[in-house]
């Protein structure tokens, strides 16, 4: 982790020099990112380690002589640096990178579109975000702090619903649970639901994550818990025993058809610096769901959801927040506490018993 007021120095590994060019143009647009360096392959990168130790490497999967995931695994087993895998946008390369957040790695981005000036503004923000991110994610412990999102301009929820009518509906028999995570939030969301029995409550995840990776995690998710879980498609019902993932790129909604849930899926500007937002689904839930519903914001950099549930709890719903000593970054839900939308702080190993708890005094 960097001094306060101090640059987060970043080693970037990369076989492609115009990725090496983009991406340091992309990271010192911040005032608060330095680059460090930059190397071909992970012998060079690791000869630059050895002058000096970055805060944050951004990795590349596939290079020669040595695999991203390999060189992954030789950091962590050696000299844990915070390290987000940089990949481009393919269905084979997703299955490599569950293999990637499961060997340590802090967070998943795309390769910036060299010439897509639209697609660079957006995916630039992700990008420093997510190494902002794994600057404060010290690896080896659980206790965390947040840092700031940078000064570029942020959307709320406003650009994809309006406000909830500040009516709490009444509650109906069936609860659905809203989650939100960022930075952390692969690992942590499989600690959560493989506690889960088959029976659980409807459940609904924004998980920050590229387009394309988000159906590989949830078929990791679905072949290691009892309840299933998929991406999201755009009409999918909420049933018991079920997990809806938001894909990647899209935002996600719940929407109330007679006495059942539905998503919607839909396109839409970034919202708090995302998309898919926690914002934007916490605000649906508040509006479609109000006391049948249940929030509960994870590890994650920033402030996303925080406003969404502040909603849901004036809306009725029951809320909850991960607390700081199993975050891995205390971002999100340290906003949402501040924004007085928190009804309880609970560690992770706890949040699915809460869930189920909840449940039952229905």
């Amino acid at each position: 982790m960097p001094l306060p007021g101090k640059k987060i120095r970043v080693l970037i590994i990369d076989d492609s020099a115009s990725v090496r060019q983009a991406l340091t143009h992309v990271l010192e647009e911040d005032p608060e990112i330095e680059v460090m360096g930059a190397a071909s392959d992970p012998f060079m990168a690791a000869k630059k380690i050895q002058e000096e130790i970055p805060d944050v490497i951004t990795l590349d999967v596939e290079m020669p002589r040595m695999d991203g995931i390999t060189f992954l695994r030789k950091i962590m087993s050696q000299r844990p640096i915070p390290v987000v895998m940089c990949s481009s946008l393919t269905e084979e390369g997703s299955e490599t990178l569950m293999q990637a957040l499961e060997a340590g790695a802090v967070d998943i981005i795309l390769k910036p579109k060299i010439g897509a000036a639209d697609h660079l503004a957006e995916s630039g923000t992700r990008i420093r975000e997510a190494v902002k991110g794994a600057a404060i994610a010290r690896l080896g412990t659980s206790r965390r702090t947040a840092a700031s999102s940078g000064p570029s301009t942020k959307l709320t929820a406003d650009a994809v619903l309006p406000p909830p009518t500040g009516r709490a509906m009444a509650k109906t028999t069936e609860m659905v649970a809203c989650i939100g995570a960022s930075t952390g939030g692969t690992e942590a969301l499989r600690v959560l639901l493989e506690q889960l029995p088959a029976n659980s409550p409807g459940i609904v995840i924004v998980q920050h994550m590229p387009e394309k990776f988000t159906a590989a995690f949830a078929k990791r998710l679905n072949s290691l818990c009892e309840v299933e879980v998929k991406e999201a498609v755009h009409g999918d019902p909420v049933l018991r025993g079920h997990v809806l993932i938001a894909p990647g790129d899209r935002h996600m909604m719940l929407e109330r058809q007679g006495a059942r849930y539905q998503v919607a899926v839909r396109e839409g500007p970034l919202v708090s610096r995302h998309r898919p937002s926690v914002d934007v689904l916490f605000r649906s839930a508040a509006r479609a769901a109000g006391a049948n519903a249940m929030g509960v914001i994870m590890t994650g950099m920033g402030d996303d959801g925080a406003r969404g549930m502040n909603e849901m709890h004036q809306a009725g719903a029951y809320t909850v927040a991960q607390d700081e000593a199993t975050s891995i970054v205390f971002g999100m839900p340290k906003e949402a506490i501040a924004h007085g939308g928190v009804d309880k702080v609970l560690p992770l190993d706890q949040i699915a018993r809460e869930i189920l708890a909840a449940d039952r005094r229905r």
